[in-house]
């Protein structure tokens, strides 16, 4: 009998007041910058829940149309673009 992976809920976070839209993407949506949309507080903070298995995953904020890094993130690796990815690990 197969073991399920447990899904866990990461929480994504981003402080940009004057950001109209954001999203995230990365390797858990294939990039996908219209999947993941943020909500913004009265506070200029916005935030997007994903759900994510057990692993490593790359991903980069997507703020009116251009990639931002999370500045909250502390592991950065090397993309085939030559800028930095964010990385995050559930376990």
């Amino acid at each position: 009998m197969a073991r399920q992976s447990i899904i866990k809920s990461a929480e994504f976070n981003l402080f940009a007041p004057q950001a109209k839209k954001v999203s995230l993407a990365g390797s858990f949506n294939k990039w996908n910058i219209k999947t993941h949309s943020a909500r913004k507080d009265t506070k200029g903070n916005w935030k997007v829940d994903v759900d994510l298995k057990p692993g490593k995953y790359e991903y980069k904020f997507f703020v009116d149309g251009n990639w931002a890094d999370d500045p909250r993130c502390n592991w950065k690796v090397t993309n085939l673009y030559g800028s930095q990815n964010c990385m995050m690990e559930i376990k």
